[in-house]
């Protein structure tokens, strides 16, 4: 079974404690996104149950085994690190093949196994190459090939995608997820970026400085963040934030004395309220809020508008194409079925902007 249980892992360096009793569990076959800001502690938990770091408390668990003090080599994983770490001298097939060959596989179980993987990752006219005559792409897909022939029960992933640039990590998002697809195998993967999060995994784990903010299928971290944190880190762009007084629970009063009537109310009756509006949930109306444009930015398919409204920089999604232009003012309604409350706090660096009216 390739189930993978951490229950209340600490983990320490002297005196400085990076993981705060982190607890999750992870289906055979699942795939868990491990997701945050650099130093939150995500891939020092996936490099614990890889072995590679010491545990300093709790328990982690691969199948029916306690693994906190077994060797790296006997825990039946494959780990694909974010450098691809392949052997500059030996071809495409002796890299695949080379931990099969150290636990002494026979050869043509070895041949079996790495045509298998090659066929299945497109590599079959690649084998007798070496890595410097490979694409990135390619050299990504023979370090995932040397995890597969090794027929694992889990697969980590940290960061695999990192040195890709960005036409190409879109490609490899989808045969990562094609081939989990596939094979089924439970994987673990670790990503700063929320994308390859939201797009690869089954459940998405969000950590922040070493405790888990949230965690559930990407959808509903999107939808119903349950803290601030999340809210601002799950979504690109962003999630907009004002913070005010609230007044009869639909009254928001802004500090630069701006009255705001909100059309859903605030179920905890809170007198102070930090509200969240996503980009794509505000749209340009004939009347509303008044705001100033600063940056209009095009895609083709949408457009980003960038404003200033009570003292505030906040980002418009439109759909389509629009004539708006910079200094423009322009009127925000929102979908008021899309509001969310949190209690008031300062916005994470994550989603701020600078001031660029």
């Amino acid at each position: 079974m390739g189930t993978v249980q951490i229950r209340d892992v600490h983990k320490s360096y002297g005196p400085v404690e990076v993981l705060h009793g982190v607890s999750i569990n992870i289906e055979d076959g699942e795939f868990v996104a491990l997701v945050g800001p650099s130093g939150c502690g995500k891939s020092t938990l996936l490099r614990m149950i890889a072995g590679l770091e010491d545990i300093s408390g709790g328990d982690i668990r691969i199948g029916d085994r306690v693994v906190n003090n077994i060797a790296p080599k006997d825990r039946d994983i494959a780990m694909v690190f974010q450098n691809y770490a392949l052997y500059p001298h030996k071809n495409v097939r002796e890299n695949m093949g080379f931990a099969l060959r150290q636990r002494r596989v026979p050869r043509a179980e070895i041949d079996e196994r790495v045509n298998d993987a090659a066929r299945i990752l497109g590599l079959e006219h690649l084998l007798e190459r070496k890595p410097r005559a490979l694409s990135g792409g390619q050299r990504q897909r023979v370090a995932m090939g040397r995890a597969i022939v090794r027929n694992p029960t889990v697969f980590l992933f940290d960061e695999p995608l990192s040195n890709l640039d960005a036409k190409l990590r879109v490609q490899m998002r989808s045969e990562i997820k094609e081939l989990h697809q596939r094979l089924k195998t439970t994987t673990v993967y670790v990503t700063h970026d929320q994308i390859e999060a939201m797009t690869l995994a089954d459940r998405v784990v969000v950590m922040n400085s070493g405790v888990i903010e949230q965690e559930g299928p990407p959808l509903e971290l999107y939808d119903k963040p349950a803290s601030l944190f999340v809210a601002a880190f799950i979504g690109s762009p962003p999630m907009n934030f004002l913070e005010g007084n609230l007044q009869n629970g639909t009254v928001l009063h802004l500090d630069d004395g701006t009255r705001l009537n909100l059309p859903v109310g605030d179920r905890k009756q809170r007198s102070r309220v930090t509200i969240g509006i996503r980009p794509e949930h505000f749209t340009v109306a004939p009347s509303g809020w008044p705001a100033t444009v600063s940056v209009v930015e095009p895609t083709g398919s949408e457009t980003q508008i960038t404003a200033r409204f009570a003292g505030h920089v906040v980002r418009v999604l439109s759909r389509g194409r629009t004539s708006v232009r910079p200094s423009d003012t322009i009127h925000l309604a929102f979908d008021q079925g899309h509001l969310h409350f949190f209690d008031p706090a300062p916005v994470p660096e994550v989603a701020k902007m600078e001031d660029v009216a």
